[in-house]
């Protein structure tokens, strides 16, 4: 399979079977599977600052810090150990577990798309943002840590798919650089958009003219933002579950459909110049495409199976 950002698991395997060498290769090995986990947390860094709409300015960056440390425990305390037992006496389940994660992936993507197309949104959470006081708010952050610890583990398997064969202790350091670096990159990142509005606030308030139409922009600007970050965030949940389904099913065995990618792409990828460029893109958008069907058919039967719950009740 092509390289580059869609591939999310092809590329790290070679690099990540040098982790146990020294310092320096753990380091460069969890640098590289942070990178490549870094696609599955798109949509988390697109929703997360929905959970701190409608609360105080000052009380933005206490709640984030309050969920970046739920992720990091969940990373830490609860997903590592179990992933280490997995890798090292059932390793032949971690695929089977990251397909079941990709089909996750690709079941949310379908659904944000259906709800958007369709103009059917799913039912706001019980608790908002906009409730104030400490009961609420750790109601919010518990909400926003179980949403999480899907992504996270995912994340966790992924990184550690790739470094399965390692000593455990080199497993085990792998792990907690990625958890620490993922967690650190995705809230620092969400702590920076949930506060541009207040910065670009700031700067509009200013004398200069041109800093104060700077901040008037960007004040303006972060609705647009946001909606792009979710539009991003459901196209990487489409490419990114495709992705890993793609590459189970062929780690499985079953190599039919991985064949034919793989033909699309070396049937491009001798076009001069641009050849990279669209072998990167054909699997890209096949692996959107297989996390597309695959997450329609989920939220078919999701949506049937609730409507004959619902006929039940009644």
């Amino acid at each position: 399979m092509a390289g580059g950002l869609a591939a999310l698991l092809d590329d790290i395997a070679a690099l990540a079977k040098l982790a146990a060498a020294s310092v320096d290769d753990v380091g460069a090995a969890a640098g590289r599977a942070s990178a490549k986990a870094a696609g599955v947390v798109i949509d988390d860094t697109a929703v997360t600052p929905r959970y701190v709409q409608g609360v105080t300015a000052q009380r933005e960056l206490p709640i984030i810090w309050k969920i970046a440390r739920g992720s990091l425990r969940n990373k830490l305390l609860f997903i590592l150990p179990a992933a280490l037992l997995l890798s090292q006496f059932v390793p032949w389940l971690l695929t089977p577990i990251l397909m079941v994660g990709g089909t996750y992936l690709a079941f949310e993507g379908a659904e944000k798309l259906w709800e958007a197309v369709s103009g059917h949104h799913a039912a706001k959470p019980e608790v908002t943002a906009a409730e104030q006081g400490p009961e609420a708010e750790g109601r919010m952050v518990s909400s926003a840590i179980r949403t999480d610890f899907i992504l996270s583990a995912e994340i966790m398997v992924i990184a550690l798919n790739e470094v399965a064969d390692q000593p455990i202790v080199s497993r085990a350091i792998i792990l907690v650089i990625v958890a620490l670096g993922i967690t650190a990159l995705v809230y620092g990142v969400v702590a920076l958009i949930v506060k541009m509005d207040d910065i670009g606030l700031r700067l509009a308030q200013t004398r200069n003219g041109a800093t104060a139409a700077f901040g008037r922009g960007l004040v303006a600007a972060m609705p647009k933002v946001l909606t792009v970050l979710s539009t991003v965030g459901v196209v990487a949940m489409l490419w990114v579950g495709g992705h890993i389904l793609l590459v189970g099913v062929h780690e499985l065995g079953w190599d039919g459909l991985y064949d034919v990618v793989h033909h699309l792409e070396d049937a491009v990828h001798g076009v001069a110049g641009i050849g990279g460029v669209l072998a990167w893109l054909v699997e890209t958008v096949a692996s959107a495409i297989i996390g597309l069907v695959v997450g329609a058919v989920v939220v078919l039967v999701m949506h049937q199976v609730h409507q004959r719950r619902g006929r039940a009740a009644h």
